[in-house]
């Protein structure tokens, strides 16, 4: 089956538009969290004079746990807003909690 809805036997080629939005959708927050991700660490980790074309050691390293550090916490915060968001739906259909 393919992602955007209808699988290889379909032959009348038509495609899920709401599956459409929710990949528009997940492509603009990955652009956004690599964009800010890129803008924080390079304020962060490289000085504003340009010394060389290549990064030196320092800004290497800077640069390598800075990116590690926002994954970390941006899969945390994933965690978080998940949970929180399972919560919410237990908490406002609790005829379906625990029911098989």
């Amino acid at each position: 089956m393919s992602f955007l809805g209808g699988s290889r036997s379909a032959s009348n080629g038509s495609i899920n538009p709401e599956k459409i939005d929710l990949a528009i959708t997940e492509l603009d927050t990955v652009t956004d969290f690599f964009n800010r991700m890129v803008t924080s660490c390079h304020n962060k980790c490289i000085s504003a004079r340009y010394a060389d074309a290549d990064l030196n050691k320092g800004e290497q390293v800077c640069i390598d746990r800075c990116v590690s550090k926002y994954n970390d916490v941006q899969k945390k915060v994933g965690e978080v807003l998940q949970a929180r968001g399972a919560a919410n739906v237990n908490a406002s259909n609790p005829a379906s909690f625990g029911s098989p």
